[in-house]
């Protein structure tokens, strides 16, 4: 260059390896109907609130995917982190079934395909759950960091979220050690 001015071509053109690699953060929230007692759903979202915040704050994209009802559905493939979101957040309930393993299935696929098209994206798994599924067999393999958030409450619990964390092959933490009462 001289002067700041491009002399060869070069010098004209951006180069992508000078960015620090973007992330992905993929969320699966189970809003089934059992996550309404103790009020777990209602704490999820003040986590999911803060966590939408850091992911706008870092340039993160999300992805998020819902599990209830009948069938898990995507509310956000990939995207910036906006103040959308927190709408979508104030109007979420729960309700019907748990599709949670439906959701991690699509997951994988999504994430493996996702990875053709960015391999240099760091991707990560946050799946927020009471855990309180009746039986699974085998779960897909995610290949990326994640971690489970077990927002089971009450006086029984049955601990199944710390087992699907462990075959997910992911770290565990109960929605408690993260926001202390």
């Amino acid at each position: 260059m001289l002067n700041g001015r491009p002399r060869r071509r070069e010098e004209l053109l951006f180069h992508l390896g000078t960015r620090s690699p973007r992330e992905l953060w993929l969320v699966i929230v189970d809003a089934s109907a059992s996550t309404r007692r103790h009020q777990a759903l209602s704490d999820a979202k003040g986590l999911l609130a803060q966590l939408f915040d850091d992911a706008y704050r870092q340039r993160a994209r999300l992805a998020l995917l819902t599990a209830s009802g009948a069938v898990p559905k995507w509310q956000v493939q990939g995207l910036k982190a906006s103040s959308g979101l927190r709408n979508w957040l104030d109007g979420l309930g729960a309700g019907g079934g748990t599709p949670l393993l439906a959701a991690l299935g699509e997951a994988g696929q999504w994430l493996t395909a996702r990875r053709k098209r960015f391999p240099a994206e760091q991707q990560r798994l946050l799946v927020v759950t009471d855990g309180r599924l009746r039986e699974w067999s085998a779960l897909p393999v995610l290949e990326c960091p994640g971690l489970v958030v077990d927002i089971e409450r009450g006086p029984i619990r049955l601990g199944r979220s710390k087992v699907l964390a462990a075959q997910l092959q992911t770290e565990y933490r109960h929605i408690d050690e993260l926001f202390p009462g």
